[in-house]
């Protein structure tokens, strides 16, 4: 058959139109939904928390200008150094209720560019450094009800032994926590201020190289009280309480993966006897792509996994299915994990990345190389440099931020994002909702090593054992949360009682290295399903 004219561009048509349909049907099979939850914060979030209030603190820069909220009426910071506003009435953090939707206004002093976070023990954000004004600056943000009145307070008592500029937070086994890097800082330093204050520490130094890559080094807690500190390439175990590296792990094959090279980290869940720690680390930028400001270099996506606890360690090799820098790593409820946001090219940095990865992974510890990553629905924000994931306690993800520009900009191909979202993993889709508990009674708080029970109820019968899993609220910054953690408890079968619901039997962690003191959403897991999760102080 021949074709004139118009009619020879017919068949083109009709295979575009088969293959776009096979695309958008594709996609819609693809697993997760999401929700558009605040169409404009006012804020783009650099830096992310969940406090045990159910509540979000989301946190930028100071010295960025004007925001898109304003401060409570006669509520202004004034800053003479200040590049743009001397009189800044302008937000720069807000408190987010993902229940209401509602947003107050938080008022902070200092500038908290590219600073870090960890949770304290009492429940308290600890916030350090920053850029300028804020360099040596301690913060703490006590949270309260959504209703309250809490805020940003910046100490005037004490302040940091050594600038921190892209550093990360740890907390340790005492409930104390370590700072570890940053920008000029090759040591580690502790809150509360110790008395020999920062302590050199030469790995970041031997690490370094001249685009840095030892920025925001990947810390993860082991379970034998050391530290796992990952940077550039390389990564130790570290004696925190000896100042001596313990153990020098192989390289990880594929070039840099700390800021500015963009990959993440994420310990996976800790079980059993809790003597086994893995450490995943994914993605990253081609080297020399942030030295030669290249936005079009294609990122790699080579992931690799390590038995940090292991007397012989060595880096397992997998490839996720797209090249991704700056993605977040979140740990979920079930252990799996979700890898979402960033970019397929470029690197971290201000305008120096393209071609957003709209597509969320699962990584499914449990299976096979090759069979771990699952491909789900994309979105449709571009979450790029400055963006941040969390983890909420009704088991959905927060994804905010966004700002790929020095200034807040709007007319731009990847402008600042004040788009508030959550994703919705597989497990809270419809048909999945009978399979749901319900935690109907659980303690308020824990001691180690305690034995309590958990009750709860399941629209059907429960088939197999209901987990019982801690995860803490780490601080989510630069593809990497801080301090970011799960415990599956041990736990014995779930017994039917004459309320018709069912009990089970807990064991709190053993230790304090296996699970540091604080707040924990824990989770009731039955066949993959979680519940929404009820707050737990872990005490000593």
């Amino acid at each position: 058959m021949e074709f004139s004219g118009s009619q020879k561009w017919l068949p083109l048509f009709i295979l575009a139109f088969v293959i776009t349909q096979c695309t958008l049907l594709a996609i819609a099979n693809l697993p997760g939904t999401w929700e558009l939850l605040v169409p404009d914060a006012g804020v783009a979030s650099m830096h992310t928390a969940v406090t045990r209030f159910n509540t979000v603190v989301l946190l930028d820069r100071t010295n960025i200008g004007p925001s898109r909220r304003m401060l409570r009426k006669g509520h202004c910071r004034f800053d003479k150094n200040d590049p743009i506003l001397k009189r800044d009435c302008y937000a720069h953090s807000i408190l987010f209720d993902f229940q209401t939707n509602q947003i107050r206004p938080l008022m902070i002093q200092t500038d908290t560019w590219c600073s870090s976070g960890q949770f304290l023990p009492d429940g308290t954000l600890l916030q350090t450094g920053g850029d300028l004004d804020g360099y040596k600056k301690i913060r703490k943000f006590n949270p309260c009800e959504a209703t309250g009145s809490c805020d940003w307070e910046e100490l005037q008592d004490v302040e940091l032994a050594n600038g921190r500029w892209y550093s990360t937070n740890q907390i340790l086994p005492d409930g104390t926590v370590i700072i570890v890097g940053g920008k000029g800082a090759n040591t580690v330093e502790y809150y509360p201020p110790r008395k020999n204050g920062a302590v050199s520490f030469p790995f970041l130094i031997d690490v370094e190289d001249k685009q840095m890559d030892n920025l925001y080094p990947y810390v993860h807690l082991l379970p034998n009280g050391h530290l796992f500190i990952f940077a550039n390439n390389k990564a130790v175990m570290y004696d925190h309480e000896m100042n001596k590296i313990v153990k020098n792990y192989p390289p990880l094959d594929g070039g840099p993966r700390n800021y500015p090279s963009a990959g993440s980290s994420a310990m996976l869940a800790l079980d059993g006897d809790f003597s086994t720690a893995v450490i995943v680390v994914c993605g990253g930028a081609q080297y020399g792509a942030f030295i030669d400001r290249s936005t079009d270099t294609p990122a790699h996506g080579s992931c690799g996994r390590i038995v940090a606890t292991s007397d012989r360690p060595g880096w397992e090799m997998e490839d996720m299915p797209f090249g991704r820098i700056m993605g977040d790593m979140v740990m979920l409820p079930t252990g799996e994990v979700l890898i979402i946001n960033g970019a397929q090219a470029g690197t971290q940095g201000f305008e120096l990345a393209s071609n957003p990865c709209l597509y969320p992974l699962l990584y499914r510890p449990d299976q096979p190389v090759g069979l771990r990553f699952m491909t789900l629905t994309p979105g449709t924000v571009a979450r790029m440099y400055h963006s941040t994931a969390n983890l909420l306690p009704d088991g959905r993800v927060l994804l905010a931020g966004s700002n790929p520009h020095y200034f807040y900009k709007f007319n731009a191909e990847y402008p600042t994002e004040l788009r508030i979202e959550a994703f919705s993993p597989e497990y809270l889709s419809p048909d999945r909702a009978n399979l749901r508990p319900a935690i109907e009674e659980i303690p308020e708080t824990v001691r180690y090593g305690e034995a309590f029970d958990v009750f709860v109820s399941v629209p059907l019968s429960v088939v197999g054992i209901l987990e019982v899993n801690l995860g803490n609220a780490p601080f989510a910054t630069h593809s990497f949360s801080q301090g970011q953690r799960l415990v599956k408890l041990t736990v014995t079968p779930s017994v039917p009682d004459s309320a018709g619901r069912y009990r089970i039997g807990c064991t709190a962690p053993p230790n304090t290295a296996v699970a540091p003191p604080g707040y924990y959403m824990a989770f009731v897991v039955n066949q993959g399903v979680p519940s929404v999760a009820r707050w737990v102080h872990l005490v000593a």
